[in-house]
């Protein structure tokens, strides 16, 4: 299938130049397709070199797999050679050098250094020799140690969960512990440790740093970090290490959150992230307490040790990590093993992260630098696979964006007051100052919103949206003075958000304390008395419910951690990030954004750290935003990105491509924002999906620019009548609005294909382009056998963050090829991805055969064909007029029922 990649053809000549001599055998589960071999071979090429990687292979040509076993056959050889190198060094230390005669003084001093230097190289190959060495028979251990405990669990009946009392209980004293007391000794949890200065913080951060080091260095294994979008695909992904030739000898391990993995039902019951990380913690604060030798209290102890999570516990969670160590398994499965051994899976995995080879992981967890440093990763030296990276740069944008609503600030400043109020007196000078300084900025930020913190006030502005540079943002708001370093760095050594979170928790009653004059409207004191009449999450909720806005909000009993992310935002350069803010009549309901424009400036400590760096998918077009936007502007040189496409592993004639210019009344197919409402057009546009219905069999997708369309088109086709027409032949199902009834929808939707199999009849299903069918779902066999894109889905233009982000990328990088501004070609690229993903629902394996109808003129533009995925734009056909668009659907689809 020479055809399918001329380029990797290029790359894979100049890579058997270099290593004529090293035949690469690539372990594989069956015999691999020549496009998997090519991805391999430069795959095994790039880590080798230490390059940056972008590789693109069509969805049905094995992408997985081809990155297991390339991947995992450098880190074999790796791993062998540098035992090999070790071996070499010490066995060289080891032979005596014969005496040189020097010739002076000065040949005398060069050779004891040279000496000394040689030594000190030996010395540490020797310490590296004994670490392998101790971890090769710390895993043999843990091997024994698995097999004996599953022998004993063959012999043992297992506990069942259900009549575990310490697994069933709820642990009531964490709900109401505090209500009513006044011990002051009980409220020392609540208020911060003594904070005397910055300069005492850097060196006790740096102490601590240098503890960590320690720590890590004491076992480090090579890794393979690999990250995708979603747990099902990383599910999958272990699901074929498993099946590949490395699934019996590599040790994978699979991080997440403590939504993914927490097994205490009283934690899980939460349904909120940041709910969840709170009660953990407070569980493993008062475990720890119970433990503390200097507490005397014995009824104290006892009390306290009993709110602590039945399952962190350092043995279970030994052996739980044994058993992931010595098995590849699914994160569910660690789950189940976790609740039936009454282990955390959740740090278990963080116990074994350093023995572990391969470690899967979601997107949010490897970009975020706070949430690697918080999981203990370490990419110094290793390898990252980021595979489905077609959406990266958003992905990284919007990992580094953070919103913040009137509804939080209020609340985080009405519960800092009160918590300042209550401890005035034990908080030290500078607690106390920091605490003010929060205060401050809480109550500027509510006031650039045009809210009030004393006093209620009429809202009778419209809706307001505007974008500022983080500078300009800092001088409107009035804090430009406060030095936010500082206060970020008080407000993570002292933990004031989590205090305040306790004492919210301690004294919800004290939550909110208004004595002002009643008002009528809703005003800020109008919002918090709101607050105040509800307890608990019962206020956010209500919030949630009355809010218009569509936006996620954070829920949790104190925003406050939540607001220092916007905090940290805002000491970004201020050529790197934006300000959105968004004043709505009510200002529980207004919003302030801070909008990542650079993602390469937090892209670049991933490139900069690991070995080497892949970025994968099935359509990586346009590749060229890839190399400006994230490598290059990162500091990477051409010279070390290394670039692999591959062809589909379909025979050319298992797909037909259509771009159409006209429908069968020769009306223009002219979906521009301007002219797709026109009723002519939706009437051609209802004529060709029911003359394809009438030719094709099984399953026909269509995909629609937005929702709003979706809804115009369907209802003007119910009330012209090719709703009805279309129900002849086909079942008519639409993509639901609720994520959860996504599953019922494509049941029915198999189900009825599968049923008019024989008689030749199917369904059509009408998607949205970037819902939830336009990524992820495999629309394979009778499932897909026409994927049909109507017009073209370009976003809203007049959204002022995308005018921001066009603006930026004008400013700051060059023009393309054809002298195309960088800020239009992004905006022509938002498009195109979302077209490619939508189209690529098609095709899953080899056998596999459709059609795609590309239903606009525009598709017919060079320019446009050029950033479709390559095996889709080479025999993709223009068709001006409709009659043979439609004679060679049908020439394809009877050649295919006579070939079977």
């Amino acid at each position: 299938m020479d055809e399918f990649d001329e380029e990797g053809d290029d790359l894979l000549s100049s890579f058997i130049e270099e290593r004529e001599e090293t035949a690469l055998d690539f372990p594989f589960p069956f015999t691999p397709y020549d496009v998997q071999k090519k991805f391999m071979e430069n795959l095994y090429l790039c880590l080798d070199r230490g390059q940056v990687g972008i590789f693109e292979s069509p969805t049905g040509t094995g992408k997985s797999l081809s990155l297991i076993c390339g991947a995992l056959k450098w880190l074999r050889a790796y791993q062998e050679k540098q035992k090999r190198e070790l071996e070499e060094l010490i066995t060289e230390g080891g032979k005596t050098d014969s005496p040189s005669k020097a010739s002076g003084e000065t040949d005398w001093i060069a050779a004891f250094v040279e000496k000394k230097e040689k030594q000190l190289n030996v010395d540490r190959a020797k310490e590296k020799w004994q670490e392998l060495e101790k971890q090769e028979s710390k895993l043999l251990e843990i091997r024994k140690r698995n097999q004996n405990r599953k022998r004993k669990r063959e012999n043992v009946e297992e506990e069942s969960e259900s009549d575990n009392p310490r697994v069933k209980a709820e642990n009531p004293e964490l709900k109401v512990k505090g209500e009513g007391q006044e011990d002051s000794q009980e409220d020392e949890d609540l208020v911060p440790e003594d904070y005397y200065s910055d300069e005492e913080v850097k060196k006790e951060e740096g102490s601590d740093e240098e503890g960590e080091g320690k720590e890590d260095d004491q076992s480090h294994v090579t890794k393979i970090y690999y990250c995708s979008r979603t747990h099902s695909q990383l599910a999958q992904f272990v699901r074929e290490i498993i099946k590949s030739p490395y699934g019996s000898n590599t040790r994978v391990l699979s991080l997440g959150s403590r939504q993914n993995l927490c097994v205490n039902e009283a934690v899980r019951k939460l349904n909120s992230v940041s709910l969840m990380n709170d009660m953990c913690l407070d569980l493993q604060k008062n475990k720890n307490k119970g433990v503390d030798p200097k507490d005397g209290s014995e009824k104290k102890r006892k009390k306290i040790s009993s709110g602590g999570c039945p399952f962190y516990k350092q043995e279970a969670m030994e052996d739980l990590g044994n058993q992931i160590l010595t098995e590849v398994t699914e994160m569910e499965q660690v789950v189940t093993a976790g609740r039936r051994m009454k282990a955390c899976p959740f740090y278990t995995a963080r116990l074994s992260l350093h023995l572990a080879e391969v470690v899967v992981l979601p997107y949010n967890i490897l970009l975020h630098r706070a949430m690697r440093e918080a999981s203990g990763i370490h990419l110094q030296g290793n390898i990252v696979l980021i595979d489905e990276a077609h959406n990266l740069l958003e992905t990284i944008n919007a990992v580094y964006s953070v919103v913040i609503t009137g509804a939080q600030l209020t609340k985080a400043h009405n519960q800092l007051s009160q918590y300042e109020q209550r401890f005035r007196c034990r908080l030290k000078a500078k607690n106390l100052l920091y605490v003010k300084q929060v205060l401050f900025v809480l109550n500027c930020l509510i006031r650039f919103l045009g809210g009030q913190t004393d006093e209620a006030k009429q809202r009778k502005e419209k809706m307001e949206s505007k974008v500022l540079t983080v500078n300009q943002f800092l001088l409107n708001s009035g804090f430009d003075n406060i030095n936010l370093f500082k206060v970020l760095q008080y407000c993570r050594k002292s933990q004031i958000s989590k205090k305040l979170n306790g004492f919210v928790e301690k004294y919800p009653n004290c939550e909110v304390k208004i004595a002002e004059k009643p008002k009528e409207n809703m005003g800020v004191s109008g919002f918090l008395k709101e607050i105040a009449q509800n307890k608990g999450n019962q206020a956010e909720n209500q919030v949630m419910d009355n809010s218009k806005q569509r936006e996620k909000t954070v829920v949790m009993r104190s925003p406050l951690a939540h607001i220092e992310g916007f905090f940290a935002s805002l000491t970004s350069a201020n050529k790197d990030g934006r300000i959105v803010f968004t004043k709505q009549p009510l200002l529980s309901e207004s919003s302030l954004k801070f909008l990542q424009m650079n993602p390469a400036v937090h892209f670049g400590e991933v490139l900069s750290q690991a070995r080497s760096v892949v970025v994968a998918g099935g359509t990586m077009q346009p590749v060229d935003e890839f190399k400006q936007q994230l490598f290059f502007a990162a500091g990477i040189g051409p010279e070390r990105v290394h670039e692999y496409s591959c062809g589909h592993v379909i025979p050319p004639d298992h797909l037909l491509t259509l771009a159409m210019k006209t429908g069968p009344l020769g009306v223009d197919l002219d979906f521009t924002f301007a002219a797709r409402e026109n009723s002519r057009l939706l009437e051609e546009l209802g004529l060709i999906v029911s003359n394809v219905c009438n030719i094709i069999p099984g399953g026909v997708v269509c995909f629609f620019p937005s929702y709003n369309y979706q809804h115009l088109v369907y209802q003007h086709w119910q009330k012209s009548g090719i709703l009805t027409k279309l129900e002849k032949k086909k079942k008519i199902f639409q993509e639901p609005k609720l994520s959860s009834q996504v599953e019922q929808v494509l049941g029915e939707y198999s189900k009825t294909i599968q049923r008019g199999g024989s008689s030749g009849t199917g369904a059509i299903l009408l998607c949205v382009v970037g819902g939830k069918m336009s990524e992820g779902i495999n629309f394979s066999d009778d499932l897909g056998r026409c994927v049909i894109m109507v017009g073209m889905p370009y976003p809203n233009i007049t959204s002022p963050e995308l005018q921001e982000k066009m603006q930026y990328l004008n400013s700051n990088f060059p023009k393309d090829e054809q002298g195309q501004l960088p800020g239009q070609v992004h905006y022509e690229n938002l498009c195109m991805k979302a077209v490619n993903q939508s189209i690529g629902r098609a095709i899953r394996h080899h056998n596999d055969y459709a059609t795609i109808l590309l239903l606009d003129k525009r598709y017919c533009r060079e320019s446009v064909r050029g950033k479709l995925p390559a095996w889709i734009a080479k025999d993709m056909q223009k068709m001006d007029k409709y009659g043979p668009s439609i004679a060679a659907i049908s020439k394809f689809f009877q050649g295919k029922r006579s070939a079977l």
